[in-house]
């Protein structure tokens, strides 16, 4: 087993790696839409009391994916070798829509198995996390 720590995507919010490697299976660890350097999430609109009071799932979901991207590649793998996604989203009804139109263009032929839930909270303010499994040579 080898582990990725990857120095381009946001640090890990916890005591783990970016992904692990078991044999020709490379799993990703739950990785949101913070940008890598500043932690910004983006899309995110605060209130005056420090509270999230609006968020851009759209926004939130390009970032996700180029995060994701990122450590695909510094684990050995890419985008078109995923075969399983788990989309974690705050807001089912609000987001799943306007998530699924962005997933689709990410995912026009390759398209892994997935698992979509609706969760109460993220460990950060963002309002999509994604885990995937992916296929490494």
């Amino acid at each position: 087993m080898t582990e990725t720590r990857s120095n381009r995507a946001p640090t890990p919010v916890g005591p783990y790696p970016h992904a692990r490697r078991v044999g020709q299976l490379l799993f990703v660890s739950g990785t949101g839409s913070r940008v890598p350097g500043t932690n910004e999430i983006p899309g995110n609109v605060v209130g005056p009391d420090g509270t999230v009071v609006a968020h851009d799932i759209e926004r939130q979901t390009r970032q996700c994916f180029a995060n994701i991207r990122t450590i695909l590649e510094d684990a050995g793998s890419s985008w078109e070798r995923i075969v399983d996604v788990t989309v974690f989203l705050t807001d089912m009804k609000g987001d799943f829509a306007a998530f699924n139109r962005v997933y689709a263009e990410y995912f026009p032929t390759n398209q892994p198995a997935r698992t979509t839930v609706e969760v109460g909270a993220l460990p950060t303010p963002i309002h999509i996390e994604l885990k995937v499994i992916a296929t490494v040579d």
